[in-house]
């Protein structure tokens, strides 16, 4: 420091101060709890105010930081990457998808400036791998952004990294990294199952938020007086295809139970903005500060809230799946809702005898089936302890409480009681699957909640549809609005008031799901493919079967959509 001026002096030591002070901040938040809203919040505060200083200050001073303290542009890229994880982070606590723009709007500066560019000229291994997360990190966030032409374009630059990044250093983890890109490339193919195509043959974009558009209409009651506040989404089951510790189902569901911010930036932004477009981004000029949102006036429990809070576990344990429980249920304002989404292997019990429906039906997986096993060694008969089953639900049901089961082991959850009289729904899955679809559908999600997240996608799949005109799909997509619209007006009218449904229909995501449900019901109690219970789904309470689920306006529909899809061939008599 000797040859800096004492204003340069102080420039240089404020700017490691404030990096000593982010990066401890940053690091501190992997030791914040997981649950509890209101613990968490201020600390994120604290950490964006740390961060849009540091950012700030980088680039008011960049000159003087640049040829006295000799900081490298990876370094710049290493603070925006770090920004745009806290703004991913608290889109997972937050369900707030502001906050996911946010961190593409940072990690797109990373890339479109080049921050990572001369990385492998510090011959630094640790870097290379800095660079690879950020990848990444950065594909997820398209992910979920639905930014289709970015992620073809990552993938192949992912690509290119790891092939330079394995044969200079020749390290340990060069097959994880392999792994990761297969991971991701699987995944992607598996998000595609069915492809929309433009006349030009080019993939249709599609969202499954939900948006003014696809918001059922109801004709509200006084009765419908609750609304979806808490969410748990639970992923585990062993064969379906992951990333980031995201199965497939969880990665539809989570988007299915959000609302669309900016529906038609979405369909149109499959590839990075370019540079200058940057230069007008307010989360990177140096005009204007972070825009992270106002914790401190944020209330956690509004009802307000524009997407229902969420907490997301991969592959849980039985005990962390109760902490949440416990933890969304204590933080349920009144009238909320809590709800359970549950994509797990079933776990089956081999006692003969039932003598109790809470446990001795089996349940579903809460752990691997490594786990499961070293413990069934043990050759004593008892419960399977990683193991969900029915019965450890029954004390949430002291406030509202609606549960997904998407499992081979679904209906043991059938016979849950309503002991405490507040609203209950479970919605199941079937258990089995025509042999074709199962093995098509083995790794690439399930069956239900593809029905749950896009009906008319479900439709095509079990047609043997795997690729379809945008005039069609559009036309298509008519007839399942009409069955939607259809179904609500049939809701309110054949479903008893003092039966639970109706009380949740005022929701716009329980609606929603409730009428995918009825919409997978009807079409898979008609296709030639799904004979017997066991291919058919189940709700708890039952909903009336002659007077609502056999309609003939809701055959009519569905027989409608199969004739201009021309597949009614795969469907039986709707009669």
């Amino acid at each position: 420091m000797a040859s800096m001026d004492d204003h340069e002096r102080k420039i240089v030591v404020e700017f490691c101060q404030l990096l000593e002070q982010s990066k401890q901040l940053f690091n501190g938040l992997r030791d914040l709890p997981q649950c509890g809203q209101k613990i968490w919040q201020g600390y994120f505060g604290k950490t964006f105010d740390v961060y849009t200083k540091l950012w700030k200050f980088q680039q008011q001073h960049r000159q003087v930081l640049d040829t006295k303290y000799g900081l490298k542009r990876w370094q710049i890229g290493e603070i925006a990457s770090k920004i745009g994880q806290l703004y991913y982070h608290y889109y997972l606590r937050t369900s707030d998808t502001n906050n996911l723009n946010e961190a593409y709007s940072f990690y797109s500066a990373i890339r479109g400036r080049q921050y990572y560019s001369r990385v492998s000229q510090e011959d630094r291994s640790d870097l290379m791998v800095k660079k690879l997360r950020y990848y990444a990190r950065f594909i997820v966030v398209c992910l979920l952004l639905r930014r289709v032409g970015a992620i073809r374009e990552l993938l192949a630059e992912l690509d290119k990294q790891i092939v330079d990044y394995t044969s200079t250093y020749e390290p340990d983890d060069q097959l994880e990294w392999s792994l990761v890109l297969e991971e991701i490339k699987t995944f992607v193919k598996a998000d595609s199952i069915v492809n929309v195509l433009h006349a030009d043959q080019s993939n249709v974009i599609l969202s499954h938020r939900l948006t003014p558009l696809t918001t059922p209409p109801v004709e509200k009651s006084t009765m419908m007086n609750l609304s979806l506040q808490e969410i748990i989404l639970i992923g585990n089951a062993s064969e379906q295809v992951k990333f980031s510790e995201m199965t497939i189902d969880m990665f539809r569901m989570m988007q299915t139970l959000e609302r669309e911010k900016n529906r038609d930036e979405v369909n149109h932004v499959s590839d990075p903005p370019s540079r200058a477009s940057f230069e007008k981004s307010y989360s990177i000029t140096s005009n204007k500060t972070l825009a992270y949102p106002m914790m401190a006036n944020h209330d956690v429990n509004s009802s307000r809230r524009e997407n229902p809070h969420k907490y997301i576990l991969y592959k849980p344990t039985i005990t962390q799946i109760m902490m949440f429980l416990a933890t969304g249920f204590k933080e349920l304002p009144a009238n909320g809702v809590l709800l359970m989404y549950v994509s797990a292997d079933g776990c089956f019990q081999t006692s003969k005898h039932v003598n109790d429906l809470g446990y001795d039906c089996g349940g579903v997986m809460a752990s691997s089936k490594r786990e499961m096993e070293l413990t069934n060694k043990k050759g004593v008969h008892v419960k399977e302890i990683h193991c969900l089953y029915p019965g450890d639900l029954y004390p949430f049901t002291r406030k509202p409480l609606f549960v997904i089961i998407d499992s081979d082991n679904s209906f043991a959850f059938q016979y849950i009681p309503r002991y405490f009289g507040h609203p209950f729904v479970v919605l199941m899955s079937p258990q089995e699957l025509p042999d074709k679809l199962h093995e098509q559908l083995q790794h690439n999600g399930s069956l239900f909640t593809l029905f749950l997240h896009s009906p008319l996608t479900a439709f095509c799949l079990i047609c043997n549809i795997l690729t379809v005109k945008m005039h069609l799909w559009e036309r298509a997509n008519s007839y399942v609005d009409r069955f939607i619209t259809e179904a609500s007006r049939l809701f309110t009218s054949k479903v008893k008031p003092d039966v639970s449904y109706i009380q949740f229909f005022g929701d716009d995501f329980l609606r929603l799901l409730l009428l995918r449900y009825v919409f997978c019901h009807v079409v898979l109690r008609h296709h030639r493919a799904f004979v017997g219970e066991q291919y058919l789904p189940r709700c708890q309470p039952p909903l009336p079967l002659a007077s609502f689920l056999d309609e003939i306006s809701l055959k009519k529909y569905v027989r409608e959509l199969a004739k201009h899809l021309d597949v009614l061939s795969h469907f039986e008599n709707f009669e």
